[in-house]
This record gives C-alpha cells, sequence and structure tokens, in this order.
C-alpha cells in the first residue's frame, strides 16, 4: 500500500515537473519569436519609410520641373 504510494507520488511529481519545463521552453520560445519577428517588421518599416521619402522627392522634383 505504501510502496504503491510513493510510486504515484514520484509519478504526479514527475508530471508536474515536466509540465512546468514545457510551459518555461514554450514561453521562452515565444518570447524570442516575438522579438525576431519585430525586428523584422522594424527593418521592414524603415525600407519603406526610404521608399516614401524617394518618392516625394521625386514628385517635388517634376513639380520644380
Amino acid at each position: 500500500m505504501i510502496g504503491n504510494l510513493n510510486v504515484i507520488s514520484i509519478v504526479y511529481l514527475v508530471i508536474i515537473i515536466g509540465l512546468i519545463a514545457l510551459f518555461v521552453i514554450s514561453f521562452t520560445l515565444f518570447i524570442r519569436r516575438l522579438l525576431i519577428n519585430s525586428s523584422t517588421k522594424s527593418k521592414h518599416s524603415i525600407e519603406i519609410d526610404k521608399k516614401l521619402d524617394k518618392i516625394i522627392e521625386l514628385l517635388e522634383a517634376d513639380k520644380k520641373s
């Protein structure tokens, strides 16, 4: 009886620790992916701003001539 109780407790403890570890790993990967995506979006946004500035310059030069 007591032997079975110890085995059940150990199995329960291993499952809980495994779930906690899985949560930590998933959360870390989620945050990492968010940071990578925000960096990519920032670079893309800068490129779009440069292109828009170039278009505005060309339109202003076209108006002047």
